[in-house]
């Protein structure tokens, strides 16, 4: 019987076009994962090389030739181990998705996707080809002959079973899975399957890190041979992770493994947002943020977001308090910063509002003051706070949500202004949860309760309430997650029990308000179905879903 053999996963972020830093990244990380951990096999995620998803760079010659250069340069230093690295794969006129075997200095193998997603965030079939023999890859290490499949190709029965009928007693899995809260429970129950059905034991290894608006949230894992799912390794880190793998009992023995525990839906929420903020920063050279502090419920949670994934230090508070702000607003924008240990400025906005009305008056002479004196109001706050992003070298942060995204109750070129929308996935109830949620962690509020408890409000006009114009929160969220998330028809929502009336005016909101969502700032996605690539609808449309 042979002895057990050690395995390193990579849980690493790889960004996205850094293909001469991720080949020196990885090159330094196969030597250490031979010298410093005693593996055998060290595993890195899907296209670890170049990062994912590279989009269109796969349309680039220069790119995909950069790639072939970089991995034969890792496969020349490979000595003492064997490694597995994702990257993109040119071929002549067509392009895989790869993941190759290195060993003794060369490529001893190349296995190419064969199935690629092309749903919901995934485009894969727009740039990679499948594998049109669809044959195995099995490679021995220490008299234990190990499979290699790709990401989705785990969730289709063919490609693993193949790896069988090669003789594979073992599977590896690189992956780059984006986070989306309940999949893990689904992916687990995949994995289990998998293994049972097979007898094979799985390695499964998932990216980590921020890409725009997707935030891969690692969480890798291991399955023994008789279907028994191991913790997974802790969600949104970066860390190596090692195991032993016994091939006579089919089962493996954690090394080092760091696990969450047991991780609350807005756990893993909050801290995929804070991931994704940090990650978007620091990828775009963003060492601070600004952003508008309202003394509301949106722009306090982006507050407390901000800090846990920069630091108080790195965070600009601004109050641009206008003729209808109450002074209550003031005074918890002030109280969450003095908690926080945040900056905070005050900027009035009354003089370029009454500019703005002078300007404007001889054209709007004769007319009744309507929402285009509002909007007035916040694309003031809007150009002030662009004016102090650009002046002192930071990243403006938008504070809208995804109800108000998907209903328009936002002002384009306004409080729309930003480079990241932090909480654009989180719909206004999720919002309220997840600022409840965070106060009873680490201490004192990060919030001040009475920002959670006073009604919403844009305070843009005397006596303004959220709900004037919108329903209930809790009936427009209903509303929306059927309609958006589960892509319920009018029918079928008016059938739940919702008003005809309501929901014909909030579906016809959300489509008149498509154009606004177009030139929103990207933010994490956390969602089945989040608002920006992963749900396409035109702008121009006479379709009433």
């Amino acid at each position: 019987m042979s002895d057990p053999i050690r395995i390193a996963l990579a849980q690493f972020d790889f960004p996205v076009g850094d293909v001469a830093g991720n080949a020196v990244r990885i090159r330094a990380m196969i030597a250490e994962a031979r010298d410093e951990y005693g593996a055998d096999l060290v595993l890195f995620p899907e296209l670890a090389l170049c990062g994912y998803p590279p989009e269109d760079l796969l349309l680039r010659p220069r790119f995909l030739a950069d790639c072939e250069i970089a991995l034969g340069e890792i496969a020349a230093t490979t000595h003492g181990i064997v490694a597995v690295v994702g990257w993109p794969q040119s071929a002549g006129s067509v392009v895989y998705n790869a993941a190759s075997v290195l060993r003794d200095g060369a490529v001893e193998a190349t296995y190419r996707k064969r199935e690629l997603p092309n749903y919901a965030v995934f485009d894969e079939r727009r740039y990679f080809d499948a594998d049109p023999d669809g044959g195995a890859c099995v490679f021995e290490i220490g008299g234990v002959r190990v499979g290699l499949v790709i990401c989705e190709d785990l969730w289709f029965p063919e490609p693993l079973a193949d790896s069988v009928r090669a003789g594979a007693q073992l599977v590896v899995v690189p992956n780059a899975s984006p986070f989306e809260r309940d999949k893990h429970a689904q992916r687990d129950a995949l994995i289990a399957e998998r293994v049972r059905d097979s007898g094979v034991a799985l390695v499964y290894l998932n990216a980590v890190g921020g890409q725009d608006a997707l935030v891969f949230d690692g969480s890798s894992l291991v399955a023994d041979g008789d279907g028994a799912v191991h913790p997974a390794a802790a969600a949104f880190t970066d860390q190596w992770l090692l195991v032993d793998y016994d091939a006579g009992a089919r089962r493996f023995s954690p090394v080092q493994w760091m696990d969450d525990g047991d991780e609350s839906r807005e756990a893993l929420a909050w801290r995929a947002i804070v991931r994704g903020l940090r990650d978007y920063c620091g990828k775009n050279g963003f060492t601070r943020v600004w952003l508008g502090l309202s003394g509301g419920i949106d722009s306090a949670l982006v507050l407390a977001l901000a800090v846990d994934a920069l630091g108080a230090g790195n965070v600009t508070a601004v109050r641009l308090p206008s003729r209808y702000t109450a002074g209550l607003s003031n005074d918890l924008a002030a109280e969450q910063c003095a908690a926080l240990g945040v900056r905070l400025e005050t900027i009035s906005i009354e003089a370029p509002f009454k500019g703005f009305l002078e300007a404007l008056g001889p054209l709007f002479e004769g007319t009744r003051a309507d929402v285009t004196e509002e909007n007035l109001q916040s694309r003031c706050r809007g150009a002030i706070l662009m004016a102090l992003a650009n002046k002192f070298h930071g990243l403006l942060l938008t504070t809208g949500n995804k109800s108000e995204y998907a209903v328009g109750y936002a002002t384009i070129y306004g409080d729309m202004c930003g480079g990241y929308a932090p909480i654009k996935d989180l719909y206004k109830t999720e919002v309220f949860a997840l600022a409840r949620w965070r106060n009873t962690v680490g201490g004192a509020p990060v919030i001040p309760p009475a920002v959670i408890d006073r009604p919403p409000s844009a305070e843009l006009r005397e006596n303004q309430l959220d709900q004037d114009s919108l329903p209930p929160y809790d009936v427009l969220d209903a509303i929306l997650y059927r309609h958006v998330d589960q892509e319920q028809s009018r029918d079928e929502i008016v059938a739940a029990g919702f008003s005809a009336e309501v929901v014909d005016r909030m579906l016809r909101l959300v489509r008149n308000s498509e154009w606004k969502r177009q030139q929103s700032a990207p933010g994490p996605k956390i969602s089945r179905r989040a608002f920006g690539r992963e749900r396409r609808y035109p702008i121009s449309n006479r379709y009433s879903p």
